[in-house]
């Protein structure tokens, strides 16, 4: 019988990021935002909504609160998200996440 430890694992570099949202009016909003766009793949089920994306995913809080109608900031946006892969960047009015870290090494102090 084989087990993990006896496995060879398999490092993949891949083009792809994503997040997972809440089901909620807010989750809802952002994935019709975001529904459509090129290399965009929204993903529903009962509890959360998956968005993945190639290369680059942004997350534009200002074109967000403008649909929902109240503010919404990227702190928000965090917090309706429950997880992610990919590299995240916040800036004052948006997440960004990119596929590739080399992507994101001028946002590195």
């Amino acid at each position: 019988m084989s087990t993990f430890a006896d496995r060879e694992l398999e490092w993949n570099i891949t083009d792809k990021c994503g997040v997972t949202m809440n089901r909620s009016v807010e989750g809802e909003i952002v994935a019709d935002l975001m529904r459509g766009r090129p290399g965009v793949v929204v993903t529903e089920y009962p509890a959360m909504i998956r968005i993945d994306g190639t290369d680059k995913l942004v997350f534009d809080t200002n074109e967000i609160s403008e649909a929902l109608g109240k503010e919404y900031d990227p702190y928000t946006f965090q917090i309706e998200m429950s997880t992610h892969y990919g590299r995240m960047v916040v800036l004052d009015d948006a997440v960004v996440l990119y596929a590739d870290f080399d992507a994101t090494k001028e946002y590195i102090d």
